[in-house]
């Protein structure tokens, strides 16, 4: 039978090229509108489904007050963008530990035992727009890590992070079952009835330097070996669940002393390069040890990005602030940059991420921590392992610390949404 040979009629190809030219039009449109400058997650199902079913219940029910309806769906790591949401202030959250009850906080992140009057920065709640997000439970997170190793790598923010967590946890388990080893370089907490480990690893910029050990004050004299992360990743060796971080140290200065391979000299082969390619080139050189070192079925990869840090007050519109010392209610305009969140930073990590082939769970904490302009240390904290004096908290233009953070305070947002990944 042979086929048909006929010619098409007009009518029909321009019925086609019109349905061929909407399909494109309405998949560019769709590309636009799901589009995320940094990153993306699926479309919420969810919710739409939610709606769905509010629509319907309303319509035989009568109208709801929309002030009292929730459409967010349960939280989904591959659905909900936790980026995308405000703080509402509520007083009846009350923070897992205190200053005073906790014995492992530092002393620098022990705002209320070093004075600070305020407290409401303590009651804030992140709320995303798409999904709930679950209250921490210390117990679920007890048994997550039950048999497990759990390491914090990074600089003194991540370290703020792990400290936050073993707060969180600390206090349902009894005193004799549980054990803190600190160190220079490792700390370990055990909780010995779940066999698990929180533990932190000091490594602020992930790759070797000549300031992991022993710190080098002066910015431009630390030199870093971009290629290697093998003396630190010893210590990475066998664990079941790792979180990296590393960012601040990155933006002492616009260049960083940076070398790789053998030099006759030794670091005195060094070259300067722009801070964002040094830290491109490091962060590949992780990428690539976790890639060719980590078994996907054994350990989960965790990136914890950036902490913002307020330093200039006129991003927030107060030119006369301060820095962040006078502030005391998070920045409530949505989409909020700061000059202190580095969006070079932020592509170099999606970009690295994103053509790894071991998966990386990325806690993307920037956003969110950039509007809590009123939650660092300020000047209620510690320099060089002593409390500032009363002359030195006078001067808080010079003495404030706008780079860490309170504890308790935005790090516990940080592990409830740690703990709702996991």
């Amino acid at each position: 039978m042979k086929g048909f040979r006929g010619k098409l009629h007009l009518p029909i190809i321009m019925v086609c090229s019109i349905a061929l030219i909407s399909l494109l039009f309405t998949e560019r449109i769709s590309i636009i509108l799901s589009s995320n400058p940094f990153f993306k997650h699926k479309s919420c199902s969810r919710r739409a489904a939610s709606v769905t079913r509010k629509n319907d219940r309303n319509a035989t029910e009568g109208k709801i007050d929309d002030s009292i309806v929730d459409d967010r769906f349960v939280f989904d790591p591959e659905e909900c963008n936790v980026e995308n949401g405000k703080w509402v202030f509520n007083r009846s959250i009350k923070p897992f530990y205190s200053d005073r009850s906790c014995p492992y906080l530092d002393r620098q992140v022990s705002c209320v035992k070093n004075g600070r009057p305020d407290s409401d920065y303590r009651h804030w709640e992140w709320q995303p727009e798409d999904c709930t997000l679950p209250r921490f439970n210390p117990e679920l997170m007890l048994q997550k890590l039950r048999n497990k190793r759990l390491m914090f790598v990074g600089d003194s923010l991540q370290r703020g992070q792990w400290q936050s967590l073993v707060c969180m946890v600390e206090s349902i388990i009894p005193q004799d079952k549980q054990s803190m080893r600190r160190g220079r370089a490792l700390s370990v907490f055990r909780a010995k009835e779940y066999n698990a480990t929180i533990e932190f690893y000091w490594d602020p910029f992930l790759v070797e330097s000549n300031s992991d050990l022993h710190i080098v004050g002066n910015p431009k004299e630390r030199i870093l070996k971009v290629d290697s992360v093998a003396k630190h990743a010893e210590h990475w060796t066998g664990v079941d669940i790792l979180v990296f971080n590393s960012f601040v140290w990155w933006m002492s200065g616009y260049t960083i002393k940076s070398y790789w391979g053998s030099f006759p000299n030794g670091e005195e082969g060094y070259e300067e390069l722009e801070a964002v390619v040094a830290y491109r080139i490091a962060l590949k050189t992780w990428a690539n040890w976790v890639d060719t070192n980590v078994n996907p079925n054994k350990t989960r990869v965790f990136f914890t990005t950036m902490s913002p840090t307020h330093m200039r007050s006129a991003d927030w519109n107060n030119p006369e602030g301060m820095k962040c010392f006078n502030e005391t209610k998070p920045y409530m305009k949505k989409g909020f940059w700061s000059t202190g969140a580095d969006k070079r930073i932020m592509r170099v990590v999606v970009q690295v991420i994103k053509k790894m082939k071991v998966p990386v769970s990325v806690l993307n904490i920037t956003q969110m921590s950039d509007y809590r302009v009123d939650a660092h240390t300020k000047v209620y904290t510690e320099t060089g392992g002593k409390l500032l004096t009363d002359e030195q908290k006078a001067d808080v233009l010079h003495n404030s610390d706008c780079i860490h953070w309170c504890l308790p305070g935005v790090p516990d947002t940080w592990n409830q949404i740690f703990l709702a990944n996991l």
